[in-house]
C-alpha cells in the first residue's frame, strides 16, 4: 500500500497541530490536578510526558471523533487521557524490562528509581480513567477497562512464552492483539463514542484500530532487527537480547531445515549479548524469508484496516478519512 506524498505531508501538518493542542490540554489538566501535590510528581510527569513521542494515539482519537462529526476543545482532553495511558504503559514496561533508556534518554525508572516510576504510572492510569469516565460516560469507561485488562493479559501471555521456540504464529498474534492492539482499538472507539457515532461507526473504527495496532507491532518487531538505532532511539537487537520470539523468527523457524533449526536454537539459547550472534541471526532470518513474511503480513493487516473504513468513503468528513488511510500507510513506511 502506498500513500501519496501530498497525503503524508498533510498528515504531518495535522499531526503537529493536534499534538500541540493535546500537549496544551495536558499541561492545563496536570496543573489543575496536581495542586497541593508533591512537586516530585510534577517533575516526573513533566519528564515522562513531554520528552518526545509520536502522539499517534491522540491523533487517532481526534480523527475518530472528527470522522463522526465532532470537534471541540474537550476532544483534546480526551486525546490527552489516551496519551496518559500510553505513557503509563511505557513507564511500567520499563520497570518490567529493567530498561535503562527510553526515546534516546534515561527511562523514568533509571532516572528516578523503581518506586517513583511505578507511582507515576499509577497516577497517569488513574487520571486517564477519571477523564475517560467524565468525557465518555460508563460505556466509554467499560471499553477502556476491557482494553487495559486485555493489555495485562497480553503481558502475562508474553511472560509465559518468553524464550519459547515452539511459540506459534497464532499465539504470537494473541499476545500482540491483547498487549498492543486492544488499546489502539479502544482509542479509536472512544473517539467515535465521544462524537456520538453510531454503533456501526464505533465498531468500524475499532476494527481499524485493532488492525493498525497489530500492524504497528509487526513493523516494530521488524525494526528491532532492521532499524537504525539513531532513528528508532532503541537498541537494535533488543528483542533477541531479551529472548523474545517475534514473527520474523517464528516464520524462519517454520522454514528452517534441521541444520538451520539447530543453529537458530543455539543462537537463541546461547550468549545473546554477543553482537556477532545477533548479526548471524539477522542473516538467517533474512535468508529464510522471516523478514519478508512479517512485512507481507503487516501489509495485509494495513489493507484490512483501510477496508474497515469503507463506510466512511462517501461521508462528509473526507479529510479525516484520508488522514486515517495515511496513518495506515505511515505505519508501513515508518523507520522509528
Amino acid at each position: 500500500m502506498t500513500v501519496s506524498k501530498e497525503s503524508q505531508a498533510r498528515l504531518g501538518e495535522v499531526a503537529a497541530r493536534v499534538a500541540g493542542h493535546v500537549e496544551q490540554a495536558m499541561r492545563l489538566d496536570i496543573a489543575e490536578a496536581l495542586q497541593n501535590c508533591d512537586p516530585l510528581l510534577a517533575e516526573v510527569l513533566e519528564y515522562a510526558i513531554f520528552g518526545g513521542g509520536k502522539r499517534i494515539r491522540p491523533l487517532l482519537t481526534v480523527l475518530s471523533s472528527t470522522i463522526c462529526g465532532r470537534r471541540d476543545d474537550q476532544l483534546y482532553l480526551l486525546a490527552a487521557a489516551l496519551e496518559y495511558l500510553h505513557v503509563a504503559t511505557l513507564i511500567h514496561d520499563d520497570v518490567i524490562d529493567h530498561a535503562r533508556t527510553r526515546r534516546g534518554r534515561e527511562s523514568v525508572r533509571n532516572k528516578y528509581g523503581m518506586a517513583v516510576a511505578i507511582l507515576a504510572g499509577d497516577w497517569l492510569h488513574a487520571r486517564s480513567m477519571h477523564l475517560i469516565g467524565q468525557l465518555t460516560g460508563p460505556d466509554g469507561l467499560s471499553v477502556f477497562c476491557r482494553a487495559t485488562g486485555a493489555m495485562v493479559d497480553g503481558e502475562y501471555l508474553q511472560i509465559r512464552h518468553a524464550g519459547n521456540l515452539a511459540l506459534t504464529e497464532e499465539k504470537y498474534f494473541a499476545i500482540i492483539e491483547r498487549k498492543t492492539a486492544s488499546l489502539i482499538a479502544s482509542t479509536c472507539m472512544l473517539g467515535a463514542m465521544f462524537a456520538g457515532g453510531t454503533s456501526a461507526q464505533q465498531q468500524a473504527l475499532g476494527r481499524y484500530g485493532q488492525k493498525v495496532g497489530v500492524a504497528f507491532q509487526v513493523v516494530d518487531d521488524l525494526l528491532d532487527y532492521l532499524g537504525n538505532q539513531k532513528e528508532t532511539g532503541k537498541k537494535v537487537g533488543n528483542d533477541f537480547l531479551e529472548g523474545k520470539i517475534t514473527l520474523p523468527l517464528i516464520a524462519a523457524l517454520e522454514k528452517a531445515n534441521e541444520e538451520e533449526h539447530k543453529e537458530l536454537h543455539s543462537l537463541l539459547t546461547g550468549d545473546r549479548s554477543d553482537v556477532q550472534s545477533c548479526e548471524r541471526l539477522r542473516v538467517l532470518l533474512d535468508r529464510l524469508g522471516g523478514f519478508r513474511f512479517a512485512r507481507d503480513r503487516a501489509e495485509s493487516l494495513v489493507q484490512e484496516a483501510v477496508a474497515s473504513l469503507e463506510m466512511f468513503i462517501t461521508g462528509d468528513e473526507q479529510e479525516s478519512y484520508q488522514l486515517l488511510v495515511a496513518i495506515a500507510g505511515y505505519i508501513l513506511a515508518r523507520k522509528q
